[in-house]
């Protein structure tokens, strides 16, 4: 048991030798110091959000464009199904009335028989 602890030690000793260890690194080899690095990271950010602001503007436009264009697209569909709806009810009134003018011009004829 007391070999297992030591080695857990061990490791806990290393891990905590390597973070100050890097730390340190990062200290000497840092190009820049914390205020200014802070203010890049703030102007950094900045001009991500102004990016983001811009791609969501774009792409609301682009929307708002599509339903527009797919609203005209609609109405002229309507409009010509419309056309072809009354073509088709004029032609059926047409095609009823010669029908019947047909029935008429029959039942003449069954009567003269």
């Amino acid at each position: 048991m007391e070999d297992r602890d030591k080695k857990i030690a061990a490791a806990a000793l290393l891990i905590v030798a390597g973070g100050v260890i890097g730390a340190g690194l990062a200290l000497l080899f840092a190009p820049q110091s914390g205020d200014r690095t802070r203010r890049d990271l703030v102007r950094y950010s900045k001009k991500a959000r102004n990016r983001a602001d811009e791609v969501v503007d774009d792409l609301a436009d682009n929307v708002s464009n599509l339903v527009e264009t797919l609203g005209e697209k609609t109405d002229d569909l309507l409009e010509k199904g419309k056309d072809v709806a009354g073509g088709a009810r004029k032609d059926l009134i047409r095609l009823i009335e010669e029908g019947a003018s047909k029935l008429e011009k029959f039942r003449t004829m069954l009567r003269r028989m």
